[in-house]
């Protein structure tokens, strides 16, 4: 089949017309609402949804891991999620219960604990929380 350059030329204007009929001109498309003006009138902007800074206050403990350097590994790995506080808080359990709460830390949440830091961390929990 051969296609005429009289053909072509004829139907790129009308198909180019078809195209800007369906989505519009660009230079005719209103600006999306500004964060202001939605914000104002109580509506969501046209996204479905608006951000918003918060800020969070933490609280401060000044309670630290006893024990010198034998606290080193669970300072290290622990103090990014718990505090030492509510960690020397926790009743006292057996070494292979906290072993399995370790292990659940690593597995479950994901928290960053170095492989060669779990031995050292069940038994500084076995040693300050351990099941007497």
């Amino acid at each position: 089949m051969k296609i005429s350059m009289g053909a072509v030329s004829f139907a790129v204007p009308i198909v180019a017309g078809m195209v800007l009929a369906l989505i519009g001109h660009p230079a005719v498309q209103l600006p999306p609402p500004s964060a202001a003006t939605s914000a104002s009138s109580g509506t969501a902007p046209a996204t479905g949804f608006a951000l918003k800074s918060v800020s969070v206050d933490l609280p401060v403990s000044e309670v630290v891991f006893p024990g010198g350097a034998k606290a080193d590994a669970i300072a290290a790995n622990c103090l990014s999620c718990h505090s030492a506080g509510m960690v020397l808080t926790q009743p006292d359990l057996s070494k292979a219960a906290w072993t399995g709460i370790v292990e659940k830390m690593i597995h479950a949440y994901k928290a960053p604990v170095a492989e060669a830091d779990v031995a050292a961390i069940v038994d500084y929990l076995q040693e300050t929380r351990g099941a007497k």
